[in-house]
């Protein structure tokens, strides 16, 4: 069974916090065998009947388990599974519960209310560069391919079969357990245009007449796709300034196997990697940062930037995602640098072995590759060592 590392130090780092930590993710990102590689923990799967009869009773059940650490896996399957959390939370803190679920029940009102305050949540992503080395399989270019899902990662060809099974399993299974909607062609239609175009500005309206729905039910739609994280949402970063795009939303497919299925992509071209390169920084920044607060730029003049983190009491973060390094164009940080001159710009790139600076129009670009752009991402203070200054 392989270990993935980095996920299993976050849930370690988690349990410090809480004794309750919620896995969240789509179907088969590998929660369950994330949840079974835990180190002596007992896993218990609540789809069997045996072990919903067990948890029937809860307080019998938690005194039997003190000091442990326990696994419940599938736990939407019982009938009331925040409040068996809650019991957990409250009376038995000494133990260490690690729940995975359903993404649209960590997505309930009820569930979040009753748990509030009581556990953290620990997204778990489709597979990051750490990930690849523990599966042993680091060709970046197959991972953009075959997707981040690990049973599909690990196919030796592109499982296309599979991406349709996945999605209509994600329709049977998630979507009409809890938002019970109604045409199904008109919403799988809608996730083939949005993953199709993925990365691209949002705009309600350009979906209705070939979905046949309605603008309101495609915003529905959308916010269905976002709770069960097979899309991410970019709002655009905006200080109000009349120049800048203010509201449409840029929005990602959750995942590049998804993308490449629906584009019709079975090879890869030098052309199509710095797209699939941009969605994979993405799925490396929500991995490390466990926070969908990352935002694009975009003026009124067509200038763009792919990502910016903004903290409060630091200057924004501008990233621009390129999959050679030499494809860099300034345009775009100089129109940026203009409405925010402290902030600090980053390339990650793919070919960047270490990391250097160099000096555009009086504007310090760092070049990084992913795993230092990570590091600063994560210490934005402290900044990065650069190695070398490239004039």
């Amino acid at each position: 069974m392989v270990k993935r590392q980095y996920w299993l130090s976050k849930i370690e780092s988690f349990w410090h916090k809480r004794s309750i930590v919620w896995l969240s993710g789509v179907r088969r990102v590998g929660k369950t065998f994330l949840s079974k590689s835990i180190p002596e923990a007992e896993y218990f799967d609540c789809e069997l009947p045996r072990v919903r009869s067990l948890l029937e009773d809860p307080q019998s059940f938690f005194e039997d388990h003190r000091k442990q650490r326990i696994v419940f896996d599938e736990i939407h399957r019982l009938h009331n599974p925040s409040q068996l959390l809650k019991i957990a939370a409250d009376h038995f803190s000494d133990i260490k519960v690690l729940a995975t679920g359903s993404s649209t029940l960590g997505a309930s009102t009820r569930f979040k209310d009753t748990l509030t305050g009581r556990k953290t949540e620990l997204w778990l992503t489709p597979l990051m560069l750490t990930d690849l080395h523990d599966f042993n399989k680091t060709n970046l270019k197959h991972r953009l391919l075959f997707g981040g899902l690990p049973p599909f990662f690990l196919s030796s060809t592109v499982p296309e079969q599979d991406f349709q099974e996945w999605m209509d399993g994600y329709w049977a299974k998630d979507i009409q357990e809890l938002f019970r909607l109604e045409r199904r062609y008109s919403f799988q239609k809608f996730v083939e245009l949005l993953m199709a175009q993925s990365g691209g500005i949002f705009e309600a309206t350009s979906f209705t007449r070939p979905c046949e729905v309605s603008r309101s039910t495609i915003t529905n739609y959308l916010r269905v796709l976002e709770l069960t994280f097979v899309v991410n949402i970019l709002r655009p970063f905006t200080t109000r300034r009349a120049t800048e795009i203010i509201a449409a939303p840029k929005v990602y497919g959750f995942d590049t196997g998804f993308v490449c299925y629906y584009r019709g992509w079975h090879d890869l071209r030098q052309e199509d990697l710095g797209q699939l390169w941009e969605h994979f920084v993405l799925n490396e920044l929500h991995a490390n940062l466990q926070s969908r607060q990352i935002y694009y730029w975009r003026d009124k003049r067509g200038h763009e930037i792919d990502f910016i983190l903004a903290q409060r009491g630091s200057p924004p973060i501008a990233i621009e995602c390129k999959w050679n390094s030499k494809e860099f164009e300034p345009t775009n940080l100089i129109a940026f640098e203009r409405q925010y001159p402290k902030s600090k710009f980053f390339i990650v790139s793919n070919d960047v072995d270490h990391a250097y600076t160099k000096e555009v129009s009086g504007i310090k670009v760092k070049f990084v590759n992913l795993s230092e752009l990570i590091r600063v991402c994560l210490n934005p203070r402290e900044g990065l060592k650069i190695d070398r200054f490239v004039e």
